[in-house]
């Protein structure tokens, strides 16, 4: 909450949510370069799958936590959402579906959506323990 006084000397600004999300993104960019930088392994997007599952449960955190507005804007919609990445998903999916690795394609595109999704579920035990 920002106090009356300062916001009215010009000492405190509420900050616009675009440039929260902004913030957040410009964060989660670098992180997940980061991950690719260090993630890898030869025939399966590794990488990709870990930012995924990570972002996942950080956001399932974030919400279930029940963080203000300003922090799901921040951490939330903006370092998740760019440190997550559906499209680099798909491509990879398909670039492995295209080189007829099928079974494999089919795996990593279930283990993507359910480990997330179980990474959610998991977030949501972590916050319901700590609180």
């Amino acid at each position: 909450m920002i106090d009356a006084t300062l916001f009215a000397m010009g000492l405190a600004l509420e900050p616009e949510p675009t440039h929260l999300v902004g913030a957040g993104a410009a964060f989660g960019a670098l992180a997940r370069h980061w991950v690719y930088l260090y993630v890898s392994w030869e025939d399966v997007p590794a990488a990709t799958f870990t930012v995924n599952v990570l972002g996942s449960f950080l956001f399932g955190a974030l919400l279930f936590a029940g963080v203000d507005d300003a922090t799901l804007r921040l951490a939330g919609i903006g370092f998740c959402g760019s440190f997550t990445t559906f499209s680099s998903f798909s491509v990879e999916t398909v670039q492995i579906w295209e080189r007829g690795d099928r079974k494999l394609a089919v795996a990593v595109a279930a283990a993507n959506l359910l480990v997330a999704v179980a990474a959610i579920g998991l977030a949501w035990v972590v916050i319901a323990v700590a609180v």
